[in-house]
Formats: structure tokens, sequence, C-alpha cells
């Protein structure tokens, strides 16, 4: 039997004889974890966890062996505690003194370490956004709820003070009546270039790093750093640094909106996308500009994206805003401002980014099995579906409908197609929302 059928086959028997698949955080004096995907975001999410008080990196988990090895002794240095290095993520699963799996893989291995995660009755740290894909995402939030798992998502600045200040000043109703709010990215990023396939570099495993994508010959460029670019791995720029500015303008704007008494759509009724690849002629699929429309029905939020000239927004290369008839209140990284109805500066605060408070956040809800910050149904998957809705309206090249009570484009069949993969490579393959 395959470990992932076994995890399965697992958590099932142990709900059918009525084991408690919750453990009890609270008596726990430390919590063990392991993390997955360790390169990029992956190796700043392992130092922020190994440098977290009561918690043990028990396993590092990666399929580049020489990027395993180093993260290893790197936290053996720092930590004073060797972690196990492991290539398969399902050993930690299978391991009953880990509690969570902290995810800072690839978009298209961001679900099933999830899902097996919850099956197996660990909690997860995940990456943004949620999933490769509408279907992806969904099925990780069945997953979360039908094994009472605590999955946080890692839009950091649900855990910024200044963002916390910001929604604060906003819900006392200070911008009068709000309609508009906008989030946008700009950076100056460079060309990926168009090389040749070649052989993997000595010690990936190659294979299973494409997981449930199609398989194909090694590119460099569809590898580390750059494979955000393609369709079969990544989200484009909308899901690496956009879910960021639009879950904070998405916050802001259901801040306001629940100010005046209302409630703001759980999605929108209408997403329009335009775009392309406008400036970089390299092997990159998703855009590198584009502008992307989110129609609530009386309330709008825009999306505006370059990755080729920082062009600052209110003084800000990436953001988020949210306009009302009484002023407008404008959110970086590091600061937030408040503007009159006649753009004069009313208030300003500042105060550095502190990523760990988003982990922290995370242990602290292990023990207490409260709802994170970024919990994933709540926050997590609605921002993250922005994205996905915003890729496909721009696949399709028109306006999208999509329907919350069904899941689906209703009878557009365009639209439907990019719901979810055409195809999971097996033995890697997203199992249905019911069989979670």
């Amino acid at each position: 039997m395959e470990r992932r059928v076994f995890i399965q086959s697992a958590a099932a028997g142990a709900i059918l004889s009525g084991v408690n698949l919750l453990p009890a955080k609270s008596a726990i004096d430390r919590v063990t974890v392991c993390v997955m995907g360790v390169r990029g975001r992956g190796g700043s999410l392992l130092s922020t966890f190994a440098s977290l008080p009561d918690v043990d990196v028990k396993y590092i988990c990666d399929l580049d062996e020489n990027v395993l090895g180093s993260r290893v002794q790197q936290t053996a240095d720092k930590t004073g505690r060797k972690p196990i290095g492991i290539a398969d993520y399902r050993v930690a699963l299978d391991d009953s003194s880990v509690d969570a799996i902290v995810a800072g893989t690839p978009d298209h291995w961001h679900a099933l370490p999830t899902i097996h995660a919850c099956q197996a009755g660990k909690d997860v740290y995940v990456e943004k956004p949620d999933g490769h894909n509408i279907l992806e995402g969904q099925t990780m939030v069945a997953a979360m709820k039908k094994h009472r798992r605590v999955v946080q998502l890692g839009t950091q600045a649900r855990s910024g003070i200044i963002q916390a200040s910001a929604m604060k000043y906003i819900a006392e109703g200070n911008l009068g009546k709000v309609r508009f709010a906008k989030a946008w990215e700009s950076s100056k990023q460079g060309s990926i270039g168009n090389p040749p396939d070649s052989e993997p570099p000595k010690g990936v495993d190659y294979d299973t790093w494409l997981g449930p994508a199609p398989e194909r010959p090694f590119n460099p460029r569809r590898f580390h750093g750059n494979w955000r670019w393609f369709f079969d791995y990544g989200t484009g720029d909308l899901g690496n640094d956009g879910v960021h500015r639009l879950d904070v303008a998405r916050w802001a704007l259901d801040t306001a909106v629940t100010a005046e008494g209302k409630q703001l759509a759980s999605v929108p009724k209408v997403v329009s996308a335009h775009g392309g690849k406008y400036y970089f002629d390299d092997a990159q699929e998703w855009p590198d500009t584009m502008m992307v429309t989110y129609d609530y029905g009386g309330y709008l939020l825009t999306y505006e994206m370059r990755v080729w000239n920082r062009y600052p927004l209110h003084e800000e290369t990436e953001g988020a805003a949210v306009h009302g008839d009484g002023g407008y209140v404008v959110i970086g990284n590091g600061r937030w401002r408040a503007f009159d109805d006649r753009g004069k500066l009313v208030k300003e605060e500042s105060n550095v980014y502190q990523d760990a408070a988003h982990a922290q956040n995370f242990i602290d809800c292990m023990r207490s099995r409260e709802k994170p910050v970024a919990d994933l149904e709540t926050v997590g998957h609605p921002s993250s579906l922005l994205c996905h809705l915003g890729n496909v309206a721009w696949r399709v090249g028109r306006t999208v409908k999509f329907d919350p009570a069904t899941y689906t484009f209703g009878d557009d069949e365009d639209a439907n197609a990019f719901l979810t993969r055409q195809e999971y490579r097996k033995p890697w393959v997203l199992p249905k929302v019911t069989e979670v």
C-alpha cells in the first residue's frame, strides 16, 4: 500500500474508532515540526520557526540534496539540535511526534502536503496561494474542516502591527461611505531568458519535484526561483506578490463595508483581466503586465501589476488603498497613512515588518485550537481565490462569473476548464472534495 493511501486509511479508521485526532496542544511544552521546501521562501520559514521558543524542527524536507544538506547543518549550528533530512514529507507524517508541517514549496506542491497532513492529524502552515488552482484550494479547506486542523496561510500581513492599526482606523468609520479599493505591485525583475532543456542538476529528484504536473524535460528556467512563471507549477505574480496586496485590500474593503453595517460578498460577482507579456521576450508564460477588476456589485476592487518597472502609487511600490467619500487610507509594508477627502494627510503610523509574528500566531493557535489570523477557510482561501479568478479571466480573455454555490463558472466551459488541472500525474492525484 502506498504511504499516501495508508495515511488516508489510518485517519478514517481513527475517526470511526472514536479516537480524537486533535492533540491536546495546551499540554505540550514543545511543538515539533517538519519544514519542507527550504531553498527560497521556505528557507526563511525554516529560520523563523527554528528561532521560535518551544519549537523543535525535527525534519527538514527538500528534493535537492545540496539545499537539504546545507539547511540541516545551518539549523544544527543555530539551534544545537540537528534535524533529520528527508526527501519524502510522508516520512514526517508517519511520525506521531510531529505536530505540524510547514510548507514553503512551489505552488503546485501546496495542496497535496496540506491535505495529507490534515489526514494524518497534523496542523499546517502553508505558503500562499492556497493551491495551484481553484479546486485545490477548495479541497484543502475541505480537508482542514473534516479533520479539524489548524491551517495558517502565509499571508503575513494579517499579523502585521501596522495593518491591524490601519484596520482599526477604517473600522471606526473615518472614511465615510466606501465603495472602492485597489491593490498594486510594481517591481523591476530581469528576464529569465529562454535556455534549452538540459539534465537535472546532480542530487535533484526532478520526477518528484514535478509531482502532479505533466512530465517534461528539465529546464533551468522552470526550476528554482522561476517556476512561478509557468502554468504547470505557478500562478504568476498575481499569486506570488499580488495575493499579499489583494489580501490587504480585501481586508480593508470588508472592514469598511462592515463599519457601515453591511456585508461584502464572499466572492466578486464578475471578474475581468487584461494584460500579457508586453515587456519580456523570454520563456515565462504568465503576464509581466496586468490589470484585474473585481466587481462585488456596489463595491469595486482593482489590481495593477508590472514586474519590469518600479513606479510608486501613493508613494508605495506595492500596497493597497481603500477609498471613501470622507477620505482614503494607503497601506504599505511598513506604514499606513490616512488622508481626508481633499488629500490632506491626517494620520500616519509605521512599524517594522514582523514576519515571526505570523509563525508565532500559528503555534499559539495550535495550542489553543482557535482560528489563526490567516485561517485557510475564512481568510487564506478567499484571498487566494481572487488570484485564481483573475488568472482564469486573463486566460479566457474575457469577463467571468463565478458561482460560489457550485464552485464553478456555471455553463462557461472555457472558464471551467481552468478550475483544476486537466490531469494529475500519478501517484500525486488530488482527492475528490468529498473524499478527503
